[in-house]
């Protein structure tokens, strides 16, 4: 409900002058000729001359369908931005309609500025209109070569959730959010209407979705345009928000009720925020949005050939197609152009006209050139924590557990205190699962939603908070990818099954940062980063549906410059990733480490030389060196993840202990991209390095986390390739227990001690009495587990024996 100063506001609000209203027209105007001039011409781009096929492009690729909507709503937000010298963005869900946001930029002098050969003239206009959708230039998305974005419309569904992330913890920024009605059908977009409950008006910015009602998808009609009016304004009221409908196709008519609308929907923002900052007592309003209902394809041709074109599906793309064959197609094309007055919008040096230009705003208050759209310029470094004091004690390899995500838990705590409103934490309902609850000693989950008194007893809700909880990864993803891309910092972690969920969403920012490279003016922006845990082989409780490590085999697809895979075995090798990969910018980190207690390994100083390294020889576990002889083993162990090198470790000292004249090297990664070649990647070994660590000619076991065909995908130029046996997760799986999980894939001690056998030459029969004994501790352990249900003591309580001083003969 409005209060009686909101309404007595809101009343004041009055339909812009006659005069106004024609300027506004004429901007918008002004971008829908661009708009199609993207889409079509390659030439002759003022329409000095009739149009001739050399005019136009070999290939009309593009979509007009949303673009005159999303001009409308640009031009309309202009003006708000000058009259109350408002803070605020755009950013566009529509999956494909750039083309209404790149006039807008080129407009205001944004585009000109970061490309100054798009000059604002003839000669300029024409390279504008070639570039689009043409080979060696741009796509038809809102790239990240488009000042201005932030959020790139090509996979639909976190317009809303990016938006979100943009004005967390800052506080002056309103997001206007462009909400296509066909993306409003999906499940991430559907889901993220609940941003609402997470705004806080006293510490964040204010988001103003935009519904672009124009009906239609690519080529069907939207579910949201084919509902009732009082069921789709109870629908959003339902989710929290007050629609303000704005619904028709005259343009004056529209210009006069979209004035008014937006201008209502910023006064009830900037009211609340006034009542929540005054008052100093945090709520959750009833954000105002805007229902806009506008043809698709609006402007456009009404029909072509005796089919309907505007308002409806056909509009989507290219609404007048064969335009260079077709002579007919080519003058509907031609009055199209017209029918915008090109010649009241340009000077003839192919200028837009000074009236037009004057209603963009000035400077970084044009959306085109706002600083959080390009995020990295506001980014501060990180003040990062001593990890020091967060390490945990090993005084001998091997002999203590404790959980490994704990300290890293603390160390987020630290980062979100000591970087106020610059750091958050995202998750599905799972920090304390995933052992980070020592964060709610700096912040608790932010909440806006009701309270109930025993909520103040162990549920960590607040009004204020830094951590945010919500069962829908691909929104929190999205709130953290927004609060990125505007310079701040973050870290998701879920789990690991199920981070499947945001693995496009992992591939589009990989894809956005692979853009960015290529782009000076975008200043470098903070990690993406997940943390995933409750892994693979501690899901032996969940049962097969919980049990997946695939999803960093999507590192693999992507630009090595920016993605980052880690495996850390124990707490100190975490804690020395966090304080490497959540400083660097620009890359996207996977970082693999479960939330069970393990066995620890390395002090925090050797964890810190693993790390920079990549992969290396754990000394302790070999005993290839006798200290005197430059011997070679007869194999090498190596593993990445924690349960591998547990389950390697185990194998080694059976190995020792029952064929003590085998020389074994272990070799463990925490970095995964070691395996791959320096010049594919920041953190390849050289092959130098390789075979130093994995020697040239000898067998090598290595022990996955993941599935084991990744770590061959990754290996195949070694030399070491035809010799490289893996063992991984291979798709079995039930209730298990966790070495009967183990054994079901074959990571487990005993198999690797069969691989052993099997692979070095000079074994072969001569172990086969070990062989025999390890077949038997097989059948002894599943027999075990399927009687009493759990693992023998022996394999709960299992330890490593030699210490840290045992490589030698």
């Amino acid at each position: 409900m409005t209060t009686a100063h909101q309404q007595q506001a809101f009343a004041a609000v009055q339909s812009p002058s006659e005069e106004e209203l024609h300027n506004l027209d004429a901007y918008w105007r002004t971008a829908n000729y661009l708009a199609v001039g993207m889409i079509y011409l390659q030439d002759n781009p003022l329409l000095k001359e009739p149009l001739r096929a050399e005019h136009i492009k070999p290939r009309l690729l593009g979509h007009w369908g949303s673009s005159p909507g999303q001009a409308f709503i640009w031009t309309h937000a202009n003006r708000l931005i000058n009259k109350y010298d408002l803070n605020m963005i755009y950013m566009s869900g529509p999956g494909h309609g750039a083309p209404g946001a790149r006039g807008p930029v080129y407009i205001d002098g944004s585009y000109t500025e970061r490309y100054p050969d798009k000059s604002i003239d003839e000669e300029g206009l024409k390279k504008f209109f070639k570039m689009f959708s043409f080979p060696g230039h741009i796509g038809s998305h809102c790239t990240a070569e488009m000042p201005g974005s932030i959020h790139e419309g090509g996979e639909l569904g976190y317009v809303l959730s990016h938006a979100c992330g943009s004005i967390l913890d800052n506080p002056e920024l309103i997001t206007i959010a462009c909400v296509g009605d066909g993306e409003a059908e999906t499940g991430p977009l559907a889901t993220s209407w609940h941003i609402n409950k997470f705004i806080n008006p006293i510490r964040d910015g204010a988001v103003l979705p935009i519904l672009h009602l124009n009906g239609y998808k690519i080529a069907n009609p939207t579910i949201l345009s084919r509902i009732d009016h009082e069921e789709l304004e109870s629908l959003f009221r339902g989710y929290g928000w007050t629609p303000i409908f704005v619904e028709g196709s005259d343009p004056m008519t529209m210009h006069r009720e979209m004035s008014v609308a937006l201008e209502q929907a910023v006064l009830e923002i900037r009211a609340q925020q006034e009542q929540a900052r005054s008052s100093g007592e945090s709520f959750r309003p009833r954000w105002p949005m805007i229902v806009l209902r506008s043809p698709k394809g609006w402007t456009g041709p009404k029909e072509v050939d005796g089919k309907k074109i505007e308002n409806f599906w056909r509009s989507h793309q290219v609404p007048v197609a064969d335009v260079q064959s077709n002579e007919s197609h080519l003058r509907l094309l031609e009055d199209w152009m017209k029918s915008y007055r090109p010649w009241e919008l340009f000077e003839e040096d192919g200028s837009v006209k000074q009236f037009i230009r004057d209603q963009s705003p000035k400077g970084n208050r044009r959306m085109g050139s706002n600083p959080n759209t390009n995020g990295g310029v506001l980014r501060k470094d990180l003040l990062f924590p001593a990890i020091e004091k967060h390490s945990v004690a090993v005084e001998s390899p091997g002999t203590t557990e404790t959980e490994n995500t704990y300290p890293l838990g603390e160390v987020i705590r630290d980062l979100i205190r000591d970087n106020p409103g610059g750091y958050r934490l995202f998750g599905p309902d799972e920090t304390h699962s995933n052992r980070l609850q020592a964060v709610y000693e700096a912040s608790k989950k932010v909440w806006m939603a009701n309270f109930l008194p025993e909520d103040l007893n162990g549920s960590e809700l607040s009004r204020e908070g830094s951590v945010i909880e919500m069962l829908s990864e691909h929104t929190l993803v999205g709130m953290m990818e927004g609060y990125l891309y505007t310079g701040r910092n973050g870290f998701f972690h879920t789990y690991e099954a199920f981070a499947h969920v945001v693995s496009s969403m992992y591939n589009q920012h990989c894809k956005w940062l692979e853009h960015c490279e290529e782009i000076p003016w975008r200043a470098p922006i903070g990690p993406w980063n997940i943390l995933i845990s409750s892994t693979v082989w501690r899901q032996d409780h969940n049962g097969f549906t919980h049990q997946d490590p695939g999803f960093m085999d999507l590192a693999g697809n992507k630009k090595g410059s920016i993605t980052r895979v880690y495996l850390p075995a124990d707490a100190n090798c975490l804690l020395a990733v966090a304080e490497k990969a959540l400083v660097e910018t620009n890359v996207s980190n996977i970082i693999v480490s479960d939330k069970q207690k393990h066995l620890q390994y390395l002090d925090l100083e050797a964890a810190r030389r693993h790390v920079a390294k990549g992969a290396g020889i754990w000394e302790w576990a070999c005993n290839d060196d006798c200290g005197t002889d430059l011997d070679e083993p007869d194999v090498v162990m190596a593993s990445a993840g924690d349960i591998p090198t547990k389950e390697t470790l185990a194998a080694i000292e059976i190995l020792r202990e029952q064929i003590p004249q085998l020389k074994v090297r272990y070799v463990n990664v925490v970095k995964l991209f070691a395996l791959s070649p320096d010049s594919e990647h920041p953190h390849g070994l050289s092959d130098a390095d390789f075979d130093s660590l994995f020697t040239p000619d000898k067998p090598v076991i290595f022990n996955f986390h993941g599935y084991p065909w990744l770590i061959h995908r990754l290996a195949y130029r070694r030399r070491c390739a035809h010799r490289l046996h893996v063992r991984g997760y291979k798709e079995h799986g039930n209730i298990n227990t966790p070495l009967e999980l183990a054994i079901s894939n074959q990571i487990d001690r005993f198999n690797l001690v069969i691989d052993v056998i099997d692979r070095v030459d000079k074994l072969g029969s001569r172990a086969a009495h070990v062989k025999e004994r390890m077949k038997d501790e097989i059948q002894k352990h599943r027999s075990y587990a399927y009687t009493v249900g759990m693992d023998s003591p022996e394999i709960n309580n299992w330890r490593w024996k030699f210490g840290a001083d045992s490589g030698c003969c």
